[in-house]
């Protein structure tokens, strides 16, 4: 694999904090990561990690500061939902949204921004593909 130029780097870490933080919601961190040229990433709860992919193969992996929660061994597709609901409007923040998978026994997801969805995982192989709201 190859790294990121230090710069994009830089900026993911900055965008993985506000989104941590709260002080971006997924929307607007999708629009920066497009404006990085980043087409995917995946965050791993089980390893800590968040890793953004450049389709030039560079890779760029951010500590995710996750809560501690239990993954139960079922996969609650209805959970994953709710927490996605809450999360598009504004009414879940991103380590609420973190809380709310992982009780729902999600191990991570993969965003696929040039294919506009994202991909929930459970630990038995589960997968729920959750497509981008339409544009307005």
């Amino acid at each position: 694999m190859k790294a990121m130029p230090s710069n994009t780097q830089q900026t993911i870490n900055h965008l993985a904090l506000a989104s941590h933080d709260g002080e971006i919601n997924f929307g607007q961190l999708v629009m920066a990561l497009i404006d990085l040229g980043v087409e995917s990433y995946v965050a791993d709860y089980r390893t800590g990690a968040t890793t953004y992919y450049l389709p030039t193969g560079e890779t760029h992996a951010v500590e995710l500061i996750a809560p501690e929660v239990q993954i139960p061994e079922v996969f609650n597709i209805s959970g994953v939902q709710a927490a996605i609901k809450g999360a598009q409007s504004g009414e879940v923040k991103y380590v609420e949204f973190m809380q709310r998978t992982m009780a729902a026994g999600c191990v991570g997801y993969t965003v696929w921004i040039s294919g506009r969805h994202v991909q929930y995982f459970g630990r038995r192989g589960d997968v729920h593909i959750e497509h981008f709201p339409k544009q307005a």
